[in-house]
């Protein structure tokens, strides 16, 4: 009975005891002092289950965007694109750029909620300090059809300035139908 399992279960159960009965208990049973764990213990646990919530988000992240793909029957191999991407924040958006759904990193970011951006285009997201020319080398990249890497300044909902790099790849069928955004915080 030193178990420290059996000893939790036994103080869960005699919680709910009565003093006399609680006694005859602690009569027959002997007493196991614990060592107190490390905090460090905790910390490596807590590393793993925010690593496990972290795959998770992004497999239900990957299984939305192929709803998507069999919907526009795009013939990209998303799989490979989201195993080569790191990413916060996910954007989709149709040939007009009108985002057509975001994942909830993008309002981790950001600061703007799904609803408030649906239709509008990534545009919104700069202001007065955003380089004319990445912006002009994005909307060249995006009139190619071609996928492309860049870093842009971006405002948040707050009016923080941060740098973001952008993965940009279009999904296609025949012809491009979609663009899919991968963006991170960078420094």
């Amino acid at each position: 009975m030193n178990n420290p399992i059996y000893m939790s279960c036994l103080d869960i159960y005699t919680s709910n005891s009565k003093t006399s009965q609680l006694k005859k208990f602690q009569k027959g049973i002997e007493m196991v002092k614990f060592k107190i764990m490390p905090l460090m213990s905790w910390d490596i646990f807590m590393t793993y289950y925010q690593g496990r919530i972290v795959e998770t988000r992004k497999r239900v992240e990957l299984d939305q965007v192929l709803s998507f793909a069999r919907k526009f029957k795009w013939k990209n191999d998303l799989k490979k694109a989201f195993a080569n991407n790191d990413y916060e924040a996910l954007i989709l958006t149709d040939k007009n750029q009108n985002i057509i759904w975001v994942n909830d990193g993008f309002k981790e970011m950001t600061g703007y909620s799904k609803t408030f951006v649906l239709n509008k285009t990534p545009r919104f997201l700069q202001g007065k300090k955003t380089s004319r020319k990445t912006k002009s080398r994005i909307g060249q990249n995006i009139a190619k059809n071609k996928p492309f890497k860049e870093i842009i300044l971006n405002y948040k909902k707050d009016g923080t300035p941060y740098k973001c790099e952008v993965h940009v790849i279009p999904l296609y069928n025949e012809t491009t139908t979609h663009f899919l955004a991968f963006e991170k915080q960078v420094v």
